[in-house]
């Protein structure tokens, strides 16, 4: 089965430390129980219990050092980061960002020079330790193009460090905060490293009403050394944005476990509940929900593994991922918000309730767009790649899924962030012609009119300047991508040609839906409308098999998990 059951872990581990941590941490939240886990939500209690349970576990040590740092067992290896990440999400966000924000904070680290650095950061992974990274500010969030944190030089050739950041993630507890500014003599950016013990390091407030500590946090005549230094210049400017294509991958991940214990938790209760002389699940109208629920989260969770393969893939000659990687950020983060909208659809007053996973889920997968840059933000990069994806493909040999137990070098080595306009593609049409299913002929014939509007009426200067109108183009190239990777790794995960086809009914109506968005932009001209208006059609309807999906694939997981309290 591809959707995580931690009361049936199937998944492929390359060595036992890697599954023994993944059992351990599952063993954790399951012995802690759903009623504490809600408890601690509820009085806002900081996650201490979590921190020292992977501290004595050594389990932030083993995932997040590279090998040539860290002791037996340690690497830095995406495959395996997913299902942790996957996991955390699956029993509370505020326990997955903890982790992930010590990913950020470590992002300028292992892309240093600085080997003293890197040796303590390692060795305040064995301790136990949790990481920040102080890249925002109140005023400008994460335009780093403004921040007013600077290093003053000193006679002794010192630096003095003042300013504030904002949105600082386990700026509380960091013994490390990767802490991005400017020299204030040269303008010249820098990452260097702070210490929250520091007497100088003035920590203001909790900026969130939550479990998590997202610090405001101000240094004022904070000393820093040439030891403390990251990086400097570009290197710094790249060490930013690097870590950020790292890092924001793993917010799709956070949304994949949360919708998973949701589903759970809802076709539990729907099943057993009874209204009008019938359980709430033979209503046609909540069948067609709770399978399209599923079928989104089966593509959320395709997608982002096969995206997964292409980080572990990258080379200075492929960097195919700085494509996918920004459509699991906005793709399967939205695809998350939309699972969850069907669900509560379904358990209506039920999802309120304060005993149930599912007011967490509400609320949490609301955070996962808007982190790590906003989808409008992720959706301007995608668009970069359009041309060169649609019209000059480049030649690559075919890739199977990487789950080698390996560390991830070039993920730390990744080089200057400029230069995507030159990065190539494969032939989409590879994938999609992988399948001969109804719903997918559709889709194929969706995405040539697509091809021809961009070719033939193409978008002028001024519809290239605005925004409202290609957020909407962003999202119709986004689909193609999205279904193309979906397609890859079904072939590869051997996904049934129901669920596929499943899948590509909501793809078509998707597609259809931001058609007709393009077609009611103020600045849509009538020869564009008149493509908008071919693209909007209906998916291929078959009952048997939308039945064989919910009788052999959703309604079974009724009674496949259930949380103890």
């Amino acid at each position: 089965m591809l959707l995580l059951n931690p009361k049936n872990i199937t998944r492929f581990y390359p060595d036992e430390i890697s599954r023994q941590i993944m059992l351990k941490t599952i063993a954790f939240f399951e012995g802690k129980g759903k009623r504490r886990i809600k408890e601690d939500d509820h009085k806002r209690i900081w996650y201490a219990d979590f921190i020292d349970f992977q501290k004595n576990e050594e389990i932030f040590a083993s995932l997040l050092t590279p090998a040539p740092y860290g002791e037996a067992g340690a690497r830095w290896d995406t495959w395996r980061n997913c299902e942790f990440n996957e996991i955390l999400g699956f029993y509370g966000l505020a326990y997955w960002y903890t982790w992930q924000v010590s990913i950020l904070g470590l992002g300028p680290v292992w892309m240093s020079p600085n080997e003293a650095l890197k040796r303590k950061a390692a060795q305040l992974l064995r301790e136990g330790e949790v990481f920040a990274f102080g890249l925002s500010e109140r005023q400008h969030g994460a335009d780093i193009y403004s921040t007013e944190m600077t290093l003053t030089p000193q006679p002794d050739g010192t630096y003095l460090a003042n300013g504030e950041k904002y949105y600082i993630g386990n700026g509380n507890v960091a013994p490390l905060v990767s802490t991005f500014g400017r020299f204030a003599d040269t303008g010249e950016y820098v990452f260097f490293a702070a210490d929250y013990r520091h007497r100088s390091y003035n920590l203001i407030k909790n900026v969130t009403d939550s479990q998590s500590y997202v610090a405001n946090f101000e240094l004022k005549d904070y000393p820093v050394t040439e030891g403390d230094i990251l990086h400097r210049g570009q290197a710094a400017w790249d060490a930013a944005l690097n870590t950020v294509n790292i890092g924001k991958y793993n917010l799709g991940w956070a949304s994949i476990g949360i919708c998973t214990h949701a589903i759970y938790e809802a076709l539990q209760h729907a099943a057993n509940r009874r209204l009008y002389g019938m359980a709430v699940t033979d209503f046609p109208h909540v069948r067609g929900m709770f399978t399209d629920a599923y079928a989104r989260l089966v593509a959320m969770k395709l997608f982002a593994l096969r995206a997964g393969d292409y980080m572990r893939a990258a080379s200075p000659d492929d960097r195919r991922y700085l494509l996918y990687n920004p459509t699991v950020k906005m793709k399967v983060t939205t695809q998350g918000e939309e699972v969850i909208n069907l669900l509560w659809d379904v358990i209506a007053a039920k999802g309120f309730e304060k005993d149930m996973y599912f007011e967490m889920a509400a609320r949490d997968i609301r955070a996962l767009p808007k982190l790590e840059g906003t989808v409008h933000v992720n959706i301007a990069l995608i668009l970069k790649f359009m041309a060169n994806y649609f019209f000059m493909p480049g030649e690559y040999p075919p890739l199977p899924t990487r789950s080698e137990a390996i560390n991830d070098d070039f993920l730390f080595n990744q080089g200057p962030a400029k230069g995507l306009g030159k990065i190539q593609f494969h032939d989409y049409n590879l994938a999609y012609g992988l399948y001969d299913l109804p719903n997918i002929r559709i889709f194929k014939e969706q995405i040539e009119i697509l091809k021809t509007f961009l070719a033939t009426a193409t978008p002028d200067e001024a519809q290239q300047k605005d925004t409202d109108f290609l957020l909407t183009l962003g999202e119709l190239f986004t689909l193609v991508v999205y279904g193309q990777l979906i397609l890859e790794n079904a072939r590869l995960y051997e996904v049934d040609e129901d669920t596929i086809d499943q899948i590509f009914d909501f793809m078509v109506r998707d597609f259809s839906k931001y058609g007709l968005q393009l077609y009611g932009k103020p600045s849509t001209t009538s020869g564009q409308m008149e493509w908008c208006l071919k693209m909007i059609r209906k998916p291929a309807v078959d009952a048997a098999r939308f039945n064989r999906v919910w009788l052999g694939s959703v309604l079974a997981l009724k009674d496949a998990y259930e949380m103890k309290t």
